[in-house]
């Protein structure tokens, strides 16, 4: 009874990091299982956590080969992970709610709220009704796609296996393949289809499901909310400026563009563009890209996806914030305003606070890692950012990590999933408002 009332008085952002903790401990102790490797042998239990962690975090970083080392069960338990980690714990447990015709608590909705990302309780439930009938939905269909696809290069029922499987992987933004030699879709690169429907799934989990549901709405609202208008303007500016720069970059690079032919170039760049919006699958060799490319990807890996997505990353909306704040202080104005619409300060504030605590979690421990790991700093801080916004691109260093890199990616997936606001209230104490204010004083700036 004590237990269950220390229970009942942990805070959502708690209730948070202990369920997707226990899920990565569950994950890691089945995919430990003999039976879970095709040699017959027990994972390693750094190497078991690190893919239970990549695969419930939706990341993508692996220190096996998905394709080759797991059996049938191993990859079935994998995209399990991959989907409860996509979705949220909370999401399966309420729908399970659901089907059993059980009441949602006011707790539960509290919980739901902070793990969405909401700002209010309202139409909470209904949202996650939502969001797995569209997860499901999308799924099935582009995983149909991926099946039909792959029916000519393989048996049927590999075929389809493969399409599902992916289309669980590319939705929930985790990066996971079963191709081998961790080559991820390099051998699809000039497939138009396997291209779009792949950067069509990666950007439906990315953008997050209010906007999802915005958009099946529209034909009856006619109408978008000011979070869906300012999350496609900024994901489609960043998949259409990225896509031209590493179009630009990379136009004559032999190991990557300059191999292919305009059509080769032209999917290899845009795709090469969403999957930092945290997907984590790739046609281009990323260890063959320019510095200056990779530099480039460091960048939009760090900015990811959106907020109440499958996605990681400081998220758009936070990005297009801080420009918002630039733009208007370089103007002189006070208020930032999208669609003429004024941004609270509250709002700016949560921003600024994200940016800057993943700023400085990425670097420390990029620092860290710079002394333990054999490695250039270029690739160490790609590695590292990769992990934060669960992206799982890698330039090859996840392989040679030690046992403590490995522990520190892991916890960059763990914070990167949860988000750095939320691991600091699990970790600390979330406050009330202040019931006075100081006198105002004066700094100078800049």
């Amino acid at each position: 009874m004590k237990l269950n009332n220390q229970w009942v008085r942990l805070s959502p952002p708690r209730i948070l990091v202990l369920g997707f903790a226990g899920i990565i401990l569950l994950g890691t102790l089945l995919l430990m299982l003999p039976v879970s490797s095709r040699s017959g042998d027990s994972l390693p239990f750094i190497d078991a956590l690190f893919t239970a962690t990549s695969a419930v975090c939706v990341t993508g970083l692996v220190v096996v080969d998905t394709g080759t080392h797991f059996t049938v069960l191993g990859q079935v338990i994998l995209a399990v992970l991959i989907q409860i980690g996509g979705l949220g714990f909370m999401t399966m447990s309420t729908l399970v709610a659901i089907a059993f015709k059980r009441r949602i608590s006011l707790r539960e909705r509290l919980i739901l709220q902070e793990a969405m990302n909401q700002s209010t309780m309202e139409g909470i439930v209904r949202l996650i009704r939502k969001v797995v009938a569209y997860s499901l939905i999308l799924e099935a269909v582009c995983g149909t796609l991926f099946a039909i696809r792959w029916s000519f290069d393989m048996p049927v029922g590999q075929a389809i296996y493969y399409g599902y499987w992916h289309a669980i992987s590319m939705f929930n933004n985790a990066g996971f393949d079963m191709f081998g030699d961790f080559r991820s879709l390099t051998g699809y690169v000039y497939d138009p289809l396997v291209n779009f429907t792949a950067m069509f799934l990666i950007v439906a989990g990315g953008i997050g499901f209010v906007v999802l549901s915005d958009l099946v709405d529209y034909r009856k609202t006619r109408k978008l909310s000011l979070h869906s208008k300012v999350v496609l303007l900024t994901t489609g500016l960043l998949i259409g400026f990225g896509a031209l720069v590493i179009f630009v970059f990379e136009y004559s690079n032999p190991q990557t563009l300059g191999s292919l032919n305009w059509g080769g170039k032209i999917l290899g760049s845009f795709f090469q563009s969403v999957t930092p919006r945290t997907a984590g699958a790739n046609t281009l060799d990323i260890a063959g890209l320019r510095q200056a490319t990779q530099f480039f990807i460091i960048i939009l890996m760090f900015i990811g996806a959106s907020p109440g997505s499958t996605g990681g990353g400081i998220k758009t909306t936070t990005f297009i914030i801080m420009v918002g704040a630039v733009i208007a202080m370089m103007r002189g104005r006070e208020d930032i305003v999208f669609f003429r619409y004024r941004l609270e300060q509250e709002r700016i504030f949560k921003a600024l606070t994200v940016t800057l605590l993943a700023l400085l979690l990425i670097i420390a421990v990029t620092m860290l890692l710079t002394m333990t790991e054999d490695s250039g700093f270029l690739m160490i801080l790609f590695e590292t950012t990769s992990a934060f916004s669960t992206v799982g691109l890698s330039m090859g260093l996840t392989l040679k990590l030690t046992t403590f890199g490995k522990l520190m990616i892991c916890f960059m997936m763990f914070a990167g999933r949860l988000g750095p606001i939320t691991l600091a209230y699990a970790l600390g104490q979330k406050k009330g408002k202040e019931l006075y204010k100081y006198p105002e004083g004066k700094m100078i700036i800049g």
